[in-house]
């Protein structure tokens, strides 16, 4: 099923908007990582880890999967298909295990030192830095991959219609 012009339009935007905004939370995610992890009293320190955890509930979840689903939609719906191209694919693969990992892994640790924070026993974790590190980058990664769309087609991809092939003569039929 191909999408329409206008509607793939309106999914690619909003598709590129929860995306780089799932950056950018990440990033903040980040800051707030080190200010919790580097406050020299309790008080800031759950005021950073606090915060984390309200842009984790309330703003990366439902971003992280609206990006996803609007993804695969734009995936499935267009011409670029699911596993037509090689940078597709690995955007596909990528982005589901990176949501996974901020449910499972960061979600908790964050709920964790602000609850030891509140309590007045800063805690630190410097899984609260190196996740969001982690996620940025692979983010940054994903982001380049839409722009660049480097390695080309899937063997499931095919040649492009009409193409010939490459590397010296056309097939001709006859077997040599």
């Amino acid at each position: 099923m191909q999408l329409r012009r206008p509607a793939r339009r309106a999914l690619l935007v909003a598709h590129v908007a929860c995306s780089v905004g799932w950056l950018g939370l990440t990033a903040g995610l980040f800051v707030l990582g080190v200010t919790g992890f580097t406050a020299a009293s309790a008080p800031t320190a759950e005021v950073a880890y606090r915060a984390m955890r309200l842009l984790i509930d309330h703003l990366v979840l439902p971003v992280a999967l609206a990006s996803l689903a609007s993804g695969w939609v734009l995936a499935l719906g267009t011409p670029w298909g699911l596993t037509r191209y090689r940078w597709v694919l690995t955007k596909a693969w990528l982005t589901p295990p990176a949501l996974l990992l901020t449910v499972l892994a960061l979600r908790p640790g964050v709920a964790r030192l602000a609850a030891a924070a509140a309590a007045g026993h800063p805690a630190s974790d410097v899984g609260l830095l190196v996740a969001p590190g982690v996620a940025s980058a692979l983010y940054l990664f994903l982001t380049a991959l839409s722009v660049l769309k480097p390695w080309g087609r899937t063997t499931r991809g095919g040649r492009p219609r009409g193409a010939r092939p490459t590397g010296g003569r056309a097939r001709t039929g006859v077997a040599s």
